[in-house]
């Protein structure tokens, strides 16, 4: 089963999913990075969602077809406040998948005090250490061209430089990261607010994240693009140390963007963690937070 979900709790208004697999099932929350969308993750939900976990992935605030903030605010507290509103409405048991500014939200959100338990968190190619030079290259990329693209071979172009490897596949799957405006321009499909001084400058607080992590019980995982410019080994490390029951895997071939760069392995990763902490069937005791 497949289809559309909105979720409120959000000032600005909804927010919009897709979803699959069967309802009623354990859950799997997923929530990519800035500047995407919830078609991110390739073919990663279809598949989660065919193995029999009811999987759900969301478009950020602000992002894709969901809700911009009438305020601008897209502080990291307001988007850990949001995700814990769209937990809420998911229930238990429940599984949180956060690539990049997603897995920041996530982090903070399972600190705070009215925090809804989760059954398993998996991080993406984020923690909360992280490299100031891979951060502020991701952050270059965001603020450039807010102008937007003339077409969608120098939007190709643009995204290819910052990956380091030309684009595949057909360019018309960049019409759901990009929209065209009023003056004939392709613009990326999330509000450039999102990357004000205001927003952005409380998200790079390790400490605080970790702080946030201190009493999470539920099993963690950290994928990590062995390419990436963003986390080192030694920063997932410093996290498996921390957390009683987190591991890392450490993926080939992938840079920060690993569901793009590696979907199949990515995916399979994931399945086969939540295969043991949190089965579509059931929930082990051990998993519960």
């Amino acid at each position: 089963m497949s289809g559309r979900r909105e979720f409120s709790g959000f000032p600005g208004g909804p927010l919009v999913a897709d979803v699959y697999g069967p309802e009623g099932a354990p859950a799997v929350l997923l929530l990519h990075g800035g500047g995407q969308t919830r078609h991110a993750w390739g073919n990663a939900a279809q598949v989660l969602g065919a193995a029999g976990w009811y999987t759900v992935a969301l478009d950020l605030p602000g992002h894709g077809e969901s809700a911009w903030a009438s305020d601008g605010d897209y502080r990291i507290e307001t988007l850990a406040r949001t995700m814990c509103n769209v937990w809420r409405q998911l229930g238990r048991p429940l599984a949180v998948v956060g690539a990049s500014l997603g897995g920041l939200a996530s982090m903070a959100a399972v600190g705070l005090p009215d925090a809804p338990p989760i059954n398993a968190l998996v991080l993406v190619d984020i923690a909360p250490r992280m490299e100031e030079a891979g951060v502020d290259r991701i952050v270059s990329f965001m603020r450039a061209k807010p102008e937007g693209f003339v077409s969608l071979e120098e939007a190709a172009q643009h995204i290819a430089a910052y990956r380091g490897k030309p684009m595949t596949g057909p360019l018309e799957g960049l019409k759901k990261n990009l929209r065209l405006n009023a003056q004939g321009r392709w613009i990326w499909h999330w509000d450039p607010l999102m990357m004000s001084e205001s927003n952005h400058n409380h998200r790079r607080d390790a400490e605080s994240y970790e702080r946030a992590l201190r009493g999470l019980q539920a099993p963690t995982l950290l994928i990590r693009g062995q390419r990436s410019d963003v986390i080192t080994k030694e920063d997932a490390e410093a996290l498996v140390k921390t957390l009683p029951q987190a591991r890392f895997v450490d993926l080939r071939d992938a840079g920060h963007m690993i569901a793009g760069d590696a979907n199949d392995a990515f995916t399979a990763s994931v399945r086969d963690f939540l295969s043991e902490v949190m089965p579509p069937s059931s929930v082990p005791a051990a998993a519960m937070n």
